[in-house]
């Protein structure tokens, strides 16, 4: 009579014990898929700020944000993708909401002081980057220092600022596209010229160096496209700056010539190639 009564306990023992196994594995699962959820999160974070349509990105942060309102890193995500899509005003305030938040870091007021730069307000800026520690070394910081210094013609710190920045990161080119613009306004056209084909050599599709690099050959009186990549339309557009650098030296027989050259270069019609050469052939 004994043993029935001792298969009973033994089998009720082992029906505990799987349900004890049974109740740890669900656990253990759950804490594994919260990981898969948080990595997956992440991967997605990382996709919106990176999205071919940033207002994309702007939509699901703040989506996400209503949800978590005290998240920095999904704060940082909404800041980021208001500067991407050019919404500055909005971007503002979105990065200096992150600037207010308790565990906020040094980049966060690079970041704040990069998008009241973009919006205009350099006063600002130089005040939030004056409040960053000194320690806080990076290539962003020393950009924006060049940059402030640039605004208030402090020219030397401004040298100092940009060699240091472009000393701190592997890509280099728009630090030294800006170096030379600044180099390029203090009339310093021969130092412009070098900064900004380094910049090229950087980066070759970088536009906005090449036509950079044309206005310092230009007002150095060398009318000749200098040897870089370029495809039709850009060497139109270049051809285009040039004409007007010229214009502006008053070599207006060379002028003319660069100017219809555009024209006939441009794969489409140039409008603004063919105003400015109407109206220097009529004496405008």
């Amino acid at each position: 009579m004994r043993h029935p009564i001792l298969v009973s306990i033994c089998m009720a023992g082992s029906v505990v014990l799987s349900a004890c196994e049974q109740g740890v594995g669900t656990a253990e699962m759950d804490r594994k898929f919260q990981g898969v959820n948080v990595i997956d999160e992440s991967n997605l974070n990382d996709v919106m700020l990176n999205t071919a349509d940033p207002n994309d990105g702007v939509a699901y942060f703040q989506r996400t944000l209503a949800d978590n309102p005290e998240r920095i890193d999904v704060m940082r995500g909404l800041a980021a993708s208001l500067i991407r899509a050019k919404r500055t005003q909005e971007g503002v305030v979105a990065w200096a909401r992150v600037v207010d938040h308790a565990d906020h870091g040094p980049e966060d007021k690079v970041k704040l002081a990069d998008a009241l730069i973009r919006n205009n307000d350099w006063d600002r800026a130089e005040k939030i980057l004056d409040s960053v520690p000194p320690t806080h070394e990076t290539f962003t910081r020393y950009k924006l220092e060049a940059m402030i210094a640039d605004s208030n013609k402090e020219w030397t710190k401004s040298d100092s600022y940009y060699e240091t920045a472009v000393g701190l990161t592997t890509t280099p080119a728009s630090a030294l596209n800006n170096w030379g613009f600044s180099k390029l306004t203090r009339g310093e056209f021969a130092e412009a010229e070098r900064l900004f084909t380094d910049a090229i050599r950087h980066d070759k599709s970088l536009f906005t160096a090449k036509n950079n690099l044309v206005l310092a050959r230009g007002a150095q009186g060398n009318y000749n496209l200098p040897v870089v990549p370029m495809t039709q339309v850009e060497r139109a557009e270049l051809l285009h700056s040039m004409g007007l650098a010229a214009v502006k030296r008053g070599d207006v027989n060379i002028a003319r010539g660069l100017l219809r050259e555009a024209v006939e270069t441009h794969p489409q019609h140039f409008d603004a190639a063919a105003r400015s050469l109407k109206a220097l052939e009529n004496g405008v």
